[in-house]
């Protein structure tokens, strides 16, 4: 199968053919790679809701050399040979971004200082990177009740930006889904069927895939800001899902489990109910050291290794062996 090549902010890359550009983006690095608040690797027929992730193809390929008209969701534009993309090197992408993060952000609560996903909101370092300073937003904004949907989960449905991720993965990782989206346009709304609640083993994951604070934790709100913590990558035996957590301490206490995430922010492993909420006893995990927040985040701000302090990147982690 011949590759086939396309070129993104000037850097070319070699990918099988079927890859997207923002896949091909990611494979090149960071600096190229395009925000997305909707694609999940994962998760199938995620991606193409908030449209964060566009660019502009100015050579379609080397057989039809023709710009894209108009711009294109790199998550699901597939790379064609000889295809030339503009991403953050494009003024037009740069202000249609700009204008996307605006409409994401029309309806959106100021409720940083008091959401439990402060210090590791993708929509928080999407405004900052690509956003305005002020909104021209006038009017009401759109609210909601925060409803329980289950003992352990709840639903701030004022602060989603409906990009689906928690119906892919009820839809295809639960038995049976028992929430989606209901209604149209401006108050469409993530709901449970009446009265049902989420109760299956790997509903907890809703929380980590949410890139806001519309789905959070009923067990961890409100107990700590998470950069005050200390996240530890632990294992334990476990019959249901791979066992593999990142565990958040503050001195011997742990006050949550996740998911671990890769550099994109997404789960390497989904887990299940059992290690995210019932063992919470240090005792329950084989701890395996620091967890690398890859992450520009405040979260590795307080984090140490014998004396050096511990640095985001994993380019640039201290040699533990010249440490000890």
């Amino acid at each position: 199968m011949s590759l086939l090549k396309v070129t993104i902010d000037n850097h070319s890359i070699e990918v099988e053919p079927g890859t997207t550009i923002l896949q091909a983006a990611r494979m090149i690095g960071k600096q190229v790679a395009p925000p997305a608040m909707c694609f999940y690797t994962s998760l199938k027929t995620s991606g193409g809701y908030c449209r964060t992730c566009l660019v502009k193809v100015s050579k379609g390929s080397e057989k039809d050399p023709r710009p894209m008209p108009k711009l294109v969701a790199s998550c699901r534009t597939t790379v064609m040979d000889g295809m030339e993309v503009q991403n953050y090197t494009s003024p037009e992408v740069v202000e249609a971004r700009k204008g996307v993060v605006e409409f994401l952000l029309l309806n959106h609560p100021l409720d940083c200082p008091i959401c439990d996903q402060a210090g590791e909101c993708h929509l928080q370092d999407l405004s900052y990177e690509n956003g305005s300073s002020h909104s021209r937003y006038e009017f009401d904004r759109r609210t909601f009740e925060k409803i329980d949907i289950g003992d352990k989960i709840q639903l701030h449905m004022t602060r989603c930006i409906l990009c689906y991720r928690c119906v892919k993965v009820a839809d295809q990782l639960t038995p049976e889904r028992v929430h989606g989206v209901i209604n149209r346009g401006e108050v469409s709304e993530i709901s449970t069927y009446i009265e049902k609640a989420v109760e299956n083993e790997f509903s907890g994951n809703m929380i980590d895939v949410c890139p806001v604070g519309a789905l959070t934790d009923r067990t961890f709100r409100f107990k700590s800001r998470v950069w005050f913590l200390k996240p530890m990558n632990a294992h334990r035996d476990c019959p249901t899902c791979s066992g593999k957590t990142v565990i958040w301490k503050h001195g011997q206490d742990i006050y949550r489990v996740t998911g671990r995430k890769d550099q994109w922010g997404e789960l390497e492993e989904f887990i299940c109910n059992t290690c995210r909420y019932d063992k919470k006893e240090v005792s329950d995990w084989v701890e395996e050291g620091p967890r690398v927040i890859s992450r520009h985040s405040v979260i590795s701000q307080n984090i140490y290794l014998k004396g050096t302090k511990f640095v985001a990147s994993p380019e640039t982690l201290p040699d533990t062996k010249q440490l000890s």
